[in-house]
């Protein structure tokens, strides 16, 4: 079994230790070790965190591979310090049998650069009528205990509150697109000013909230787990923070491209910047920054959105939505959040880390870093600061809204049980 041991890095930023993995797991955490035959890594002013876990990544295996790949969006997880990553069902064939959820995760047992939960669609082909084989895929080898019809909203409330009863019964858990359907027919962008100024459709903060608002109530309602995904706007801030004062069982997400980006942006009809939920206002990033920070949104999740060159490359009413967000995640955290003082390392752990997998139920992720623990670690260069450069992505794709940015942080190496797959930024 081989040895590794990490010297003097700041685990979750604290004091510098060392931590020696053994084989799969922390053999030992603590200061002035030693290990005869182990790997040294000198680690001196990096920071060491818990392997990071997404808890909304799109693999578009099967079906568009053009955009994607298991093998290459778990490649871009490595280099951007995950772990493990949950896999959302919008494939085609859509991840709504069985026997789809176990092809996912098979190819990502068989890649190995990080573990790949699948989630499982709500409805039978996202359509919203019927629900799926939900207990089938939890059921399944790939055990899946998320469900999302991402991409759309499980709109129907009869269809919705089913779906959280049924879920209710193994610990499951409804990952709901908030996006009321008939309030953002033609939309194009955040309706606001700019989107007036610029001739754009509207797509009100409403449409999020309504859905929210109604979701909270069904999840009360019938005891059951509810997550909102890609949570955006300041009135789904307090939406949530309400659900959560009287005890409904809700979590929620924020994406970092709108804790940092704003709909300011779509004045340059770049579509880089085109993604659903679409970029707010700066008083949205804002309460979307203090409610990750004092709690109220649970973790960060990249909603990773691979497309490829031609399906980004065009006017602006043409090009498909999402950015691809795994290798620069930490980074824009950093930016956002740790270098702005409104998270310590040890709160980034939590929000990109333990709160996600306990959510998602990813076993042996999201655990602490000390003996005994499973090795999944990321190493961090926190000093570091440089522009993005999509050419060196380990992703297929290169709808990265941040090229030519400046941002911190740069993760050096990521270990999954122990064996590294990232080393010196380089994949292993």
């Amino acid at each position: 079994m081989s040895k590794t041991l990490i010297r003097g890095a700041k685990v979750l930023g604290g004091e510098p230790q060392d931590v020696l993995i053994d084989g799969e797991k922390i053999a030992r955490v603590g200061t002035g070790l030693d290990a005869e035959g182990a790997e040294v890594v000198e680690a001196g002013g990096k920071v060491l965190l818990p392997g990071l876990v997404d808890l909304h990544t799109h693999l578009r295996e099967p079906g568009r591979e053009d955009s994607e790949t298991v093998l290459t969006g778990t490649r871009a997880a490595a280099s951007g310090g995950y772990t493990a990553v949950f896999a959302m069902a919008n494939t085609f064939p859509v991840a709504d049998t069985a026997g789809v959820v176990e092809q996912v995760w098979r190819l990502g047992r068989e890649h190995g650069y990080c573990d790949v939960r699948p989630v499982g669609a709500v409805t039978v082909g996202l359509e919203g009528r019927q629900l799926a084989e939900l207990g089938a895929m939890h059921e399944s080898a790939a055990g899946v205990t998320v469900f999302s019809d991402d991409g759309k909203c499980v709109h129907d409330a009869v269809i919705m509150r089913r779906a959280l009863e049924y879920v209710k019964a193994f610990g499951g858990v409804v990952a709901q697109h908030a996006q009321e359907p008939r309030l953002t027919e033609g939309a194009q962008m955040n309706e606001g000013v700019v989107s007036a100024e610029l001739g754009l459709g509207g797509w009100p903060a409403v449409a999020e909230e309504s859905i929210i608002a109604r979701d909270v109530l069904l999840a009360g309602h019938v005891g059951s787990r509810v997550h909102i995904c890609h949570l955006s706007t300041a009135g789904s801030v307090e939406i949530v923070r309400w659900a959560k004062s009287r005890g409904i069982d809700v979590t929620a997400e924020v994406t970092p491209h709108h804790l940092l980006l704003t709909d300011e942006l779509v004045r340059t009809y770049n579509p880089v910047y085109k993604v659903n939920p679409p970029l707010r206002t700066e008083r949205d990033v804002t309460a979307l920054r203090e409610a990750l920070a004092d709690g109220t949104i649970d973790i960060v999740a990249t909603d990773h959105a691979p497309h490829p060159h031609e399906d980004k490359d065009c006017e602006w009413a043409a090009a498909a939505m999402g950015m691809v967000g795994l290798e620069t995640a930490l980074s824009v955290v950093q930016e956002t959040m740790v270098d702005t003082g409104l998270l310590d390392w040890a709160g980034v752990a939590d929000r990109m880390s333990f709160a996600p997998a306990g959510i998602g139920r990813a076993t042996g992720h999201g655990r602490p870093v000390s003996a005994g623990e499973p090795a999944n670690l990321t190493l961090v260069d926190t000093a570091y600061r440089g522009p993005v450069d999509p050419a060196g992505f380990a992703s297929r794709s290169r709808n990265t809204p941040y090229e030519g940015r400046e941002l911190p942080g740069r993760v050096t190496h990521t270990w999954l049980r122990g064996k590294a797959t990232l080393v010196d930024g380089k994949l292993a």
